[in-house]
């Protein structure tokens, strides 16, 4: 793709500053339609060193406004990064909904620095590849608009640049030590960026390609082309407003295998036995957490199930074997005003665990295809797409071979009534009950068939979920600690000589 270059003649005086002023205006109005709308626009500006990056960058900063745009510029990974899943320093910076963001090299920065000459690297690239592929995609799909432009500069163009550059005293701290050491490898880099632009351009978020020789020009024809982009996609934004939206409620029968049914609700322990497990695995626990927090090893705990099912309760138990500088707890409710603005999984990728911690959410991205999907915030296109979503996240909180558990605790609609009368005779659990925890008793089925299709859609061998007979909270309580204290000596064994 990289001979596919857009060369374009620079504009002479005085159509130029004509053209150029009425560029300006237009973007600035587009920026304020965008405010208005449902998405978020991502510019990405890569190409090859010397080609003027920041440069364009700074020109787009002075011509739109400055308040609705970010620019993104992340050098290498810090400590607190490199403890995280490789894109949760993307997503804690992606733009929100009617604002735009401008990302310098992006998540395309690593890929494109690394050598193809060795098998190890050919093998993650395929991995860095499907991942960027997937992240786009997926913003895409959920309606954001991708801008991708390639700034591209010849061998002997670069080298003129570089050596004008250095040349001159006033302009000589720009050519860094890095730019100098990749001059001899601009075939192999190149080479590289074409494959890269290749394999990631797609109808969805298509690669602008410009020659970066002169910056008026490139400038010129990026600000043009988003222009365009954004214009069409405001246009496409209004017609979608405008369509019939009507939400697919979810309660069609599916023919997904009825999971909770083979669980036996009548399992329990008695209180004796209950306690001596209790200490038995809570002190287990410990143990483990401290043994991965000296690996580095990560812990992610997904807690879902029936109202009043008793996940706080589990959890505490939990919680009560742990070290408190060790363990989060994220309690999920409905998105506040900053995360709706955002793609729904933004706000789980937050607050991943640093290297060696333990975050427990109490409800969690599953609400996607589960209350979003039983009661119509999420139509049907977007719940249905949300499972492989959902298994892309997942693969990747656990590729660097951290642990991942999601409980589902399981009750029979006697045993919740049961619950949902004892909290309202009880002052200190009256704030737990709810009109709406009753109104969601009258969906039991939609949610039961939302359950199973869930469970067949995202359980794996790497990210499973552990189907918890709860109507006895002893039981219940113990079968979790096992649970946990299971897949955390699975995922410890990996490291024993």
């Amino acid at each position: 793709m990289t001979n596919k270059i857009n060369l374009e003649e620079p504009v002479s005086e005085p159509h130029q500053e004509i053209k150029l002023s009425l560029l300006r205006s237009r973007l600035l109005q587009a920026q304020q339609q965008l405010g208005d709308k449902q998405f978020p626009v991502f510019i990405i500006i890569s190409g090859v060193d010397a080609a003027g990056k920041g440069d364009l960058v700074n020109r787009l900063n002075e011509w739109m406004d400055a308040r609705y745009m970010r620019t993104i510029a992340l050098g290498e990974a810090s400590d607190e990064e490199r403890e995280r899943p490789d894109f949760w320093r993307f997503w804690r910076t992606f733009p929100a909904d009617g604002t735009s963001a401008i990302f310098i090299g992006g998540w395309y920065s690593e890929i494109l620095a690394q050598t193809v000459a060795d098998e190890r690297s050919r093998s993650h690239y395929e991995w860095q590849l499907t991942r960027i592929c997937q992240l786009e995609e997926m913003l895409a799909n959920d309606g954001a608009l991708i801008i991708k432009c390639w700034l591209h500069l010849s061998r002997e163009a670069q080298k003129e640049k570089l050596d004008k550059l250095f040349q001159n005293p006033d302009t000589k701290w720009r050519v860094t030590a890095r730019d100098l050491m990749h001059v001899p490898y601009y075939d192999a880099f190149i080479m590289q960026a074409q494959r890269v632009l290749e394999d990631t351009h797609s109808e969805l978020a298509p690669w602008l390609i410009v020659d970066g020789q002169n910056l008026e020009t490139s400038s010129y024809i990026v600000g043009e082309h988003i222009l365009n982009r954004l214009q069409q996609h405001l246009a496409e934004s209004a017609l979608s407003d405008k369509e019939d939206h009507s939400k697919t409620i979810g309660n069609k029968k599916n023919k997904s295998k009825n999971h909770l049914a083979k669980l036996d609700l009548s399992l329990a322990l008695e209180k004796k036995n209950y306690k001596r497990q209790l200490a038995k695995y809570q002190e287990k626990a410990n143990i483990l957490v401290r043994h991965a927090n000296e690996l580095k090893k990560s812990s992610v705990l997904v807690f879902e199930g029936w109202d009043a099912a008793g996940k706080g309760g589990a959890i505490r138990r939990l919680t009560h074997s742990l070290d408190a500088r060790k363990y989060r707890v994220i309690p999920i409710a409905a998105p506040t005003d900053e995360e709706k603005v955002h793609h729904y999984l933004w706000r789980f990728w937050r607050h991943m665990p640093r290297a060696g911690q333990v975050t427990i959410y109490d409800r969690s991205w599953y609400g996607r295809v589960l209350v979003e999907r039983v009661e119509g915030f999420a139509d049907e296109a977007e719940w249905r797409r949300a499972f492989q979503e959902i298994n892309c996240f997942e693969q990747q909180i656990q590729e660097d071979g951290n642990c991942l558990i999601k409980f589902w605790l399981h009750i029979d609609r006697d045993e919740q009534l049961r619950r949902f009368q004892e909290r309202e005779q009880k002052l200190y659990k009256q704030h737990k009950i709810t009109e709406e925890d009753y109104r969601n008793r009258e969906r039991w089925d939609d949610y039961e068939d939302a359950v199973n299709e869930m469970i067949e859609k995202t359980h794996s061998k790497q990210a499973p979920w552990v189907l918890v007979e709860a109507n006895d909270k002893f039981y219940a309580r113990i079968k979790v600690l096992k649970s946990f204290c299971k897949n955390m000596e699975k995922m410890l064994d990996k490291y024993h000589d």
